[in-house]
C-alpha cells in the first residue's frame, strides 16, 4: 500500500515536469475561506466541511489534481461558483490525513495559476473547466533583478522582527531559482490578508508582483518597526521605574541604618502635627487622622497619593480657631451706617435691631454662658446700585469682622457650592470654602449677592444646595 503511495506520488511529479500540460481541463475545485495557495510553494490546509472531505477523498483515489480558489465572502454558507474569484491555482495534494473527528488535514503544492471558465458540476463538490494562466515573466531587466534584491533585503528585516518567520526561509528565499518563484514564496510566508494575497496572484506581469510586493513588505516593516519602538520604550519606562522603587528602597534602607527619616515619613509626621494644632473639631480631626494613616500606607508614586495629600492640606489650613470678636456698639454702628449710606432708615434700623437682640442675648447669657450662637441671615431686596452690597460692608465694618462678597449670578453648577467630589482631576473645594480660608476667619460677614439670578441645567440646581448650606439645623 505504502508502495502504492510512492507510485502515485512519482506520477504526479513526473506530470509536473512536462509543464502546463500536466495540468487536465477540467479539475474538482475546492474552495478556500481566507487563504490564498500561490504556484511553486507548499501549503498545509484542514478540511472539515462534508462536501470538501468527500471532494479530498475522490481526489487522493484519482489523480491528486484539484483546483484551489479562494471565495469572496468568506462567511458564505456554502460557495457557489458566483462566490468565487476569477482567478485560483491548480494543485497536487501530497498527504491526505483523516482524524477521528472527520476532520481532514491536507499537504498541497501549487503548480500553475488557473481561471476557472466553466462550471459542470456543483454537487456534491463543484468542478470545472479550466484554463492555465501562466506567469509572464517578461524579458530580464535590471528593474527586475533590483526589484528582486530589495525584496530579499525587505524580507531578511521582516524575519529578524518576528517570531513566526524560521531564519531557514532566508536561505530559501536566497536560493529562489527564478522572479515569480521569489514572489510567491516571500508572499506565501507572510502574514498577508486576503484581498492583498488574491491582488498579487491575479498580477501580471511578475515584475509588478514584485512592486506590489515591495510595498506590503514596506509597509508591514513600518508598522513593526514602529511597535517594536513602542515595546522598548514601554520596557524602558518599566525598567526605569523598578529601578526607582529599588533606589528608593534601598535608600530607605540606608536611612533606617542611619537612624534617619525618609522624606515620606517626615512629610507623615508634619502633617500630624499641623492637624493636632489645627484646633479642628473632633469629628473633622477623627476624618483626617484616618486619611492620614491611608496616606503614610501608599506609596508617592500612587495616583490617589496626591488627592488625598491635597485633601488634607485644606482641612489644616482652614482657620478653625481664628476668629474676630464683635463689637456690640450700637451707637458706632449707627455713625459707621450713616457714613457709608445716605438715607435707607429702615434697612439701618434692622441692622441695628438685630445688632441690639444679639447684644442683649450675649448680656444675659453672662460672661460664663455659650459663646457661639447660630448665625442670622439678613435677606436685601432691591434694584441694583441702592447700596445692598455696600450695606454688608458696613456692617463688618460696625462688628469689627472679616467681610467676604461672593456673586451667584449665572451660577449653574451645584459643585461650586459643595464642592467637587475629590476622585475629579483638579478638584477644589466650593466657593464658601475657598472664600472662609482666603478670609483667615471662620466667622466672616458672608454677602450672597446677585442669588435671585442662580441658573440651574444638567449640573444640578445651585440654589437648592445653597437651601442647605443657609439651613440652621445643617451649618
Amino acid at each position: 500500500m505504502l508502495m502504492q503511495a510512492n507510485e502515485e506520488k512519482v506520477e504526479v511529479e513526473q506530470q509536473d515536469d512536462k509543464g502546463i500540460s500536466a495540468v487536465p481541463a477540467e479539475l474538482p475545485i475546492l474552495p478556500l475561506r481566507q487563504t490564498v495557495v500561490y504556484p511553486l510553494t507548499f501549503l498545509p490546509l484542514s478540511i472539515e466541511r462534508p462536501e470538501t472531505v468527500k471532494l479530498i477523498d475522490d481526489v487522493v483515489l484519482g489523480s491528486r489534481l484539484v483546483g484551489l480558489v479562494t471565495v469572496k465572502n468568506p462567511e458564505a454558507d456554502k460557495a457557489t461558483p458566483e462566490d468565487l474569484h476569477s482567478v485560483g491555482t491548480a494543485a497536487v495534494v501530497h498527504r491526505a490525513v483523516k482524524s477521528p473527528t472527520g476532520q481532514v488535514g491536507v499537504i498541497v503544492q501549487g503548480l500553475e495559476r488557473i481561471r476557472p471558465t466553466e462550471f459542470i458540476q456543483t454537487e456534491p463538490y463543484l468542478k470545472a473547466r479550466i484554463e492555465i494562466i501562466p506567469d509572464d515573466e517578461g524579458e530580464e531587466s535590471l528593474e527586475v533583478e533590483a526589484l528582486s534584491r530589495n525584496t530579499i533585503e525587505l524580507f531578511q528585516r521582516l524575519v529578524s522582527l518576528v517570531s513566526y518567520l524560521p531564519s531557514e526561509l532566508t536561505v530559501a528565499v536566497l536560493n529562489a531559482d527564478e522572479p515569480r518563484q521569489l514572489v510567491y514564496m516571500v508572499a506565501s510566508a507572510v502574514r498577508l490578508d486576503t484581498e492583498a494575497a488574491q491582488e498579487l496572484l491575479e498580477i501580471d506581469p511578475v515584475k509588478e508582483k514584485l512592486r506590489k510586493l515591495n510595498v506590503i513588505l514596506t509597509r508591514e516593516l513600518e508598522v513593526l518597526e514602529l511597535g517594536q519602538k513602542i515595546k522598548d520604550e514601554a520596557q524602558s519606562d518599566m525598567e526605569k521605574t523598578q529601578k526607582e522603587y529599588y533606589l528608593r528602597q534601598q535608600l530607605k534602607a540606608i536611612q533606617r541604618e542611619l537612624g534617619e527619616e525618609d522624606e515620606q515619613a517626615k512629610d507623615i509626621n508634619e502633617l500630624r502635627a499641623k492637624i493636632e494644632a489645627a484646633g479642628m473639631s473632633e469629628e473633622a480631626k477623627k476624618e483626617a487622622q484616618r486619611e492620614l494613616d491611608r496616606l503614610s500606607s501608599m506609596p508617592q508614586a500612587a495616583a490617589e497619593y496626591s488627592v488625598i495629600r491635597t485633601y488634607l492640606d485644606w482641612l489644616i489650613e482652614l482657620p478653625w480657631q481664628v476668629s474676630t470678636e464683635d463689637n456690640l456698639d450700637i451707637n458706632r454702628a449707627r455713625e459707621i451706617l450713616d457714613e457709608d449710606h445716605y438715607d435707607l432708615e429702615e434697612i439701618k434700623e434692622r441692622i441695628l435691631e438685630y445688632l441690639a437682640v444679639r447684644k442683649l442675648r450675649l448680656e444675659r447669657e453672662g460672661a460664663d454662658g455659650p459663646k457661639e450662637s447660630k448665625g442670622a441671615i439678613l435677606n436685601f431686596v432691591g434694584p441694583p446700585g441702592t447700596g445692598k452690597t455696600s450695606l454688608g460692608r458696613s456692617i463688618a465694618r460696625a462688628l469689627g469682622r472679616e467681610f467676604i462678597r461672593m456673586s451667584l449670578g449665572g451660577m449653574r453648577d451645584e459643585a461650586e457650592i459643595r464642592g467637587h467630589r475629590r476622585t475629579y482631576v483638579g478638584a477644589l473645594p466650593g466657593r464658601i470654602i475657598q472664600s472662609i480660608k482666603r478670609a483667615g476667619s471662620k466667622n466672616p460677614v458672608f454677602m450672597l449677592d446677585e442669588v435671585d439670578k442662580i441658573g440651574s441645567d444638567f449640573r444640578g440646581d445651585p440654589s437648592s444646595a445653597l437651601l442647605e448650606v443657609l439651613d440652621p439645623e445643617q451649618n
